[in-house]
């Protein structure tokens, strides 16, 4: 039970965490340095792992975004392991499982000041890992989750774009929305999807 259910108690695990840090983060965030409290459209979620809040408070927050942080390393872990026995090429499919085993390493490293460092090297590996899958995807029979991947796709590049731009208003949002949505679409394509459902339509 726990095996079959890793990825769902890892994920729900993540977001109690970070939602505990984010009741406990004192305040500030990059409109207002005095701002009291976390504001999901105000402020950035590597707010939460500061020794210090932005308005300069010390930040008991921390320890539990970290938690969560590990946590959400975990669920991209799994699900590249997971969804990598139901690529039907062998080749893609290690390809897709490392990505996953390297990605634990960096994501976590996100929590730390090494965060500026870690960002781009996460998201190019996570990208990396769904750009294959999404190819297998779009070859099978699995219709909803052609458009849900290439969606959560395109909001990634979108995030990332908004990133290098500078465009923060608007990222500060889209981060959360890109993060929920790829948490759906994992969640989706673990317990929605069989390996046969990855054969290609000729073969399935």
């Amino acid at each position: 039970m726990l095996k079959k259910h890793a990825i769902l108690i890892s994920t729900g695990l993540s977001i109690i965490f970070i939602v505990i840090a984010t009741l406990l983060y004192p305040g500030g965030s990059i409109y207002d340095a005095n701002s009291v409290g976390f504001d999901w459209t105000k402020n950035f979620m590597s707010n939460l792992f500061g020794e210090k809040a932005l308005n300069g408070a010390d930040n008991p927050a921390r320890i539990w975004a970290f938690i969560g942080m590990i946590f959400h390393s975990l669920t991209y872990m799994l699900f590249f392991i997971n969804v990598s026995t139901k690529i039907p090429h062998q080749g893609s499919a290690k390809i897709v499982k490392y990505l996953g085993l390297s990605n634990l390493i960096f994501i976590v490293l996100i929590a730390t000041p090494l965060h500026d460092l870690m960002l781009p090297i996460t998201s190019t590996i996570f990208l990396a890992g769904l750009f294959y899958i999404t190819v297998f995807v779009l070859k099978s029979r699995l219709t909803v989750f052609k458009f849900l991947c290439v969606i959560c796709l395109l909001l990634y590049y979108v995030t990332i774009a908004l990133y290098g731009f500078g465009y923060v208003d608007l990222l500060v949002i889209m981060q959360k929305v890109t993060f929920l949505f790829s948490l759906l679409v994992i969640l989706g394509l673990e317990y929605f999807t069989s390996k046969e459902d990855f054969l290609p339509k000729q073969q399935s």
